[in-house]
């Protein structure tokens, strides 16, 4: 297969209307822009539409997370570089230096010297070094990896890291599995633009989809996939 064939049809933005149009506005107002990974996942849309706010949740920055949006993208870079995840890592340098990370930060969170680095402070390392462990599913047994995050996080706070953690390890695998086209850099950098969530914006889309679930499902089916087509 050619790297250009994309194994699963993207559905465009140019391409929908109705509900879906409505949902891909609403992709743009929370993460910025309407990425090939959510044209790639619409093809599932009631999938996609649920997935959306919890991504848009657990990873940016706003009043009802305890985990700034520097931090998470560090966890999200660390954990995407692990899996070898070229899309995600793509996305995540763009919106972590909107962040505050810098150049010289990320070659360190990409490296196996972060620990050492001076770069981080001992609650950046730990949550690194977490990130890493769960993303080598070794988290489980390392009673010091744990420890160490333990002395630097509320359990609250580990909760937040752990859930974005393991989100983007699922990320990671479906961009990877569906072999999702990275898209340019300019493309991408619109992404710098959802470093913070707008609690408001994120009330209105839940409220827009509560109001829209549907009784029967076919339509919307329908509708994604004459859109892929």
């Amino acid at each position: 297969m050619s790297r250009m064939q994309e194994r699963i049809q993207k559905i465009e933005p140019q391409a929908v209307d109705g509900d879906l149009g409505e949902f891909y506005d609403a992709v743009t107002e929370l993460l910025g822009r309407v990425p090939h990974f959510y044209r790639t996942i619409s093809n599932a849309p009631f999938l996609a539409m649920l997935l959306l706010p919890i991504n848009a949740a657990a990873q940016r920055e706003w009043p009802g997370t305890r985990i700034s949006g520097k931090l998470k993208e560090m966890v999200v870079i660390k954990t995407s570089h692990t899996n070898g995840c070229n899309y995600c890592y793509a996305h995540n340098t763009s919106l972590g230096q909107a962040a505050g990370i810098t150049h010289d930060q990320i070659i360190a969170i990409s490296s196996e010297d972060y620990l050492t680095s001076e770069l981080f402070s001992e609650r950046e390392k730990s949550a690194i070094l977490w990130a890493e462990n769960m993303t080598r599913n070794t988290a489980q047994k390392n009673t010091e990896v744990y420890d160490r995050l333990r002395a630097n996080f509320t359990e609250g706070e580990i909760v937040e890291i752990t859930i974005l953690c393991a989100m983007f390890n699922m990320i990671n695998r479906i961009n990877d599995s569906l072999d999702i086209l990275i898209e340019e850099q300019s493309e991408i950098d619109k992404i710098k633009s959802s470093l913070h969530l707008d609690p408001v914006k994120m009330g209105r889309y839940l409220g827009w989809l509560a109001d829209h679930w549907p009784t029967e499902f076919d339509s919307m089916n329908k509708q994604a996939e004459d859109a892929a087509g």
